[in-house]
This record gives C-alpha cells, sequence and structure tokens, in this order.
C-alpha cells in the first residue's frame, strides 16, 4: 500500500530501525503482555517526536506526527496506544513552554532531561477532553510543608509499568488561596506508587494500561507545573492543543492498525478485486480525513473551535470507515486465515477500541449539532 509504505518512510526519518526491529518480532509476541515494543519504542529515540527542538526532541508537525502513528499502529496497535498517551502528555505539557512563562528551573531541567535520558511520561489526566476537563484534578493534592502529598487513581493509565514519569492533573492554591489547575511531575518510581492488573483485553495488551494508585505520593512545589489561573485564555488553549493532539494521534494508530489488515487482504489477493477496492478505500479515506485535518491544523487554517470541531468530526467518520474496514478485512480474509493464524483477528479486535476513547459520539452529539448551527461548541 503506498500510503502505509510513505507513512514507514515517515517513521524510519523519525525513529531508525524502529520499524525493522518491530517486525523481527512475530506479531502475536508484540501484542502480548510483556512484549517488548515499549523498550524498542524507548531505544529507537521515540520519546522525542513531539518534543520541541529547543528541549533536544524532533519537534514534529501534525502531519508527520499522524504518519508516523499510522506507521507505528500497523507495526503493533499496541504500541501505538501506549506512545500516543506519551506524545499526548508531551505536547500539552510542553506547550507550556518557549515564552516567559515562570517554570522553576527543577521543572526546566527535567523538560530538559526527558530526550537525552529517553524518559517515557505517562498521563494521569483525563486524556482526549477539552476545556476544562483535560485538566480535571485526577488525584487529589494535600499542601504540607514544601510540597504536596498526592492521592488517587488512574485505570487505565497506558505506560504502567514503563513510565519514567508521570504527570497528574491536580488543583492547587493560587496566591489569593483560589483553586488553580495545575500539573503535578511525579517520578515514576517514587514512595507510593503501585501498579495494579486492570486490562484483562486481549487486544492492546501490550500497551500496560493497568490501574496506577498514589497513596501520599511526595511530590514538591517546584515540580508543580502551575497553567495560570490568571489566564483562562493560555490555560484554553493549552487544552485546546492537547485535546486536538490526542484525537489526531490516537485515530491515526487504529488506522495503521486497518491499514495493516488491509495489506493481509490485497497481499493474498482475496475476495473479488471489486471487494478489495471497496476495502481499500474505507480504510484510504479514514487515512485520508485524518492527514488532511492535521495539515489544516498545522497551516493554521483551522483555530480554536473551528479545529476541535473539525478533528471530531475528522475521528468519528475514520472511527466508522475504519470499524467497516475491519469487519470487511476479516470476512473476505476468510475463516481458514481466522482459524489457522491469530494476526486478523488481533489486528480486527484492535481497530474497534476507538470507539471507547473519550470524547463519546454520544456526549458530543448535542454540543456538535449546536456548533454547526452557530452556536459556541460546549463540550463537557
Amino acid at each position: 500500500m503506498r500510503t502505509l509504505d510513505s507513512a514507514r518512510a515517515t517513521c524510519e526519518h523519525y525513529h531508525p530501525g524502529l520499524g525493522k526491529a518491530l517486525e523481527e518480532i512475530e506479531f502475536e509476541e508484540r501484542e502480548y503482555p510483556g512484549s517488548p515494543v515499549i523498550a524498542l519504542f524507548r531505544e529507537h529515540d521515540g520519546v522525542g517526536l513531539l518534543v520541541p527542538e529547543a528541549f533536544g526532541g524532533k519537534g514534529a508537525d501534525p502531519v508527520d506526527a499522524v504518519r508516523v502513528m499510522r506507521a507505528v499502529g500497523s507495526y503493533s496497535p499496541s504500541l501505538a496506544a501506549a506512545a500516543t498517551m506519551h506524545h499526548f502528555t508531551a505536547a500539552t505539557l510542553y506547550s507550556l513552554t518557549g515564552r516567559d512563562d515562570g517554570l522553576t528551573a527543577a521543572q526546566r531541567a527535567l523538560l530538559r532531561g526527558v530526550v537525552p535520558s529517553r524518559k517515557l511520561m505517562a498521563s494521569g489526566w483525563a486524556e482526549g477532553r477539552t476545556r476544562q476537563n483535560v485538566l480535571t484534578p485526577s488525584v487529589a493534592a494535600r499542601p504540607v510543608a514544601g510540597g504536596y502529598l498526592l492521592s488517587g487513581a488512574k485505570k487505565p493509565c497506558s505506560l504502567s509499568r514503563s513510565m519514567d514519569l508521570l504527570t497528574a492533573s491536580v488543583s492547587v492554591p493560587d496566591a489569593r488561596g483560589r483553586p488553580e489547575p495545575a500539573l503535578a511531575l511525579i517520578a515514576g518510581d517514587a514512595p507510593g506508587i503501585t501498579v495494579h492488573p486492570f486490562w484483562g483485553n486481549g487486544a492492546l495488551a501490550a500497551a500496560e494500561s493497568d490501574e496506577v494508585r498514589l497513596a501520599d505520593v511526595f511530590v514538591p512545589e517546584e515540580l508543580v507545573l502551575r497553567t495560570g489561573s490568571d489566564d483562562p485564555e493560555r490555560l484554553s488553549r493549552m487544552q485546546s492543543a492537547g485535546f486536538i493532539w490526542f484525537e489526531l494521534l490516537i485515530s491515526a494508530g487504529y488506522a495503521g492498525a486497518a491499514a495493516a489488515l488491509v495489506r493481509r487482504v490485497l497481499e493474498h489477493e482475496r475476495g473479488s478485486v471489486t471487494d478489495r477496492a471497496a476495502l481499500a478505500v474505507r480504510a484510504e479515506s479514514a487515512h485520508l480525513l485524518l492527514e488532511g485535518t492535521a495539515r489544516a491544523v498545522r497551516d493554521g487554517d483551522l483555530d480554536g473551535e473551528a479545529a476541535v470541531a473539525s478533528v471530531l468530526i475528522a475521528r468519528y467518520a475514520a472511527q466508522e470507515a475504519l470499524s467497516g474496514a475491519a469487519d470487511l478485512a476479516l470476512e473476505l480474509l476468510g475463516g481458514m486465515d481466522f482459524i489457522r493464524s491469530r494476526e486478523g483477528s488481533l489486528l480486527a479486535s484492535a481497530v474497534r477500541p476507538l470507539a471507547f476513547h473519550p470524547p463519546s459520539r454520544t456526549s458530543t452529539a448535542e454540543p456538535l449539532v449546536a456548533y454547526l448551527a452557530g452556536a459556541p461548541l460546549a463540550l463537557s
């Protein structure tokens, strides 16, 4: 498939050798719990894709990022899901840098160390949501001398067993005692952090999406990154950016899983040529829609509410097309392929979870309809 080959070439550009290293492992082994795919991602400089160049990263734009994630999803849907959480965290976190933003020396040192130390960041946020929900506190923060004690849980939390840093949304008092949203930067091995089994499905089983619990985990004041309650526009911009990145990247990963499934059908010439063409159109239309939306975001054609709404529409349309493509591909591969190999069924089942990522189509139906009719976009 031409577009998948192009995506894999882009992945090779940013992460030399990653695709080859993944392909050297049997597909089923890539997707099992304990798989080495996350370790390979770390070894091949996966962490720096969306980290700005000023902080040692690659600073990839949305189009290249979508292509890379599609390629990663075609090699390992589990890795694409896990990597999305790291990239989404990086994109949102580093959006607070780049100007006189009041970051502490400790915060800057930590952010500068992510790429050279190949640190993986797990998200303890309500990922993929916009407006106030991205930073709705997921854990409780209790002020103590020199910092805060954090308690709570995140489940599922991808990268739970490989994370070097856990970022958690918290609420802390500002200078006037009012609650202010903030991000706590927590060492993955900090005392009080424990990981517990949670993910019970065979699909995406290598993403390490288990439960992370925090019990009085101490975080020093200098590692709590305040988002600025006095500047709601800045907070809104950051939340919108994080939302847009999440929806594009997670959708692209699932598009990659579907593309790998379609590729099997085309290579084995299963079904009639009309069936194969119809299958390719479904999968390619989803990819082209996501990439086109990413290009519009990159080029500034979409901004603010328009960008959020467009990304949502692209995600839901891709979700429907990819689901249909997975069903048809599995049917065309046939019963003997289903019986003799788990690859097809694993890929097909790995496409489905896109529907479960927030926000659901049901929850956004009314706000989207109202927005399309001229009202502000008010997602909750």
